[in-house]
């Protein structure tokens, strides 16, 4: 990573991101690794992409990412919102834009815990009457 790098960190669910955002050609790498071998549906590649087509700098930024815990989709979600911060910090005018796209809010919903006496979160063992 040389010249003037950005960096910022995502959440989603147990998923935590770390990026880095360097002026460059486009690449992105996830773990070391290309982003369509470490997340291998398109879904995920775009839902990534989406701060970078806002902001029009998908060829521009070369993305470092370190991402762990959770499963494929929250990783992929939580680059999303690491990448729209550390765009922010490379143009703080992105800002209003990046927020009106919905980029910058990290999204609260977490895994409900199991209660006691219950199987799961919500769901109770089945009653019998007699």
């Amino acid at each position: 990573m040389k010249g003037e790098n950005f960096y910022a960190t995502g959440r989603r669910k147990s998923a935590v991101a770390r990026v880095w955002l360097s002026p460059g050609r486009g690449l992105i790498k996830v773990n070391n690794k290309d982003l369509m071998s470490y997340f291998g549906r398109d879904t995920l590649r775009m839902i990534i992409e989406q701060p970078l087509q806002l902001a029009g700098g998908a060829d521009k930024f070369d993305i470092e990412a370190k991402v762990k815990g959770g499963g494929k989709s929250a990783q992929a979600g939580a680059m999303k919102l690491g990448m729209a911060r550390a765009l922010v910090e490379f143009n703080p005018e992105l800002r209003a834009q990046l927020r009106k796209g919905g980029f910058l809010t990290r999204d609260p919903r977490e895994k409900e815990r199991k209660k006691y006496g219950q199987p799961g979160a919500r769901k109770r063992f089945q009653y019998s009457k007699r």
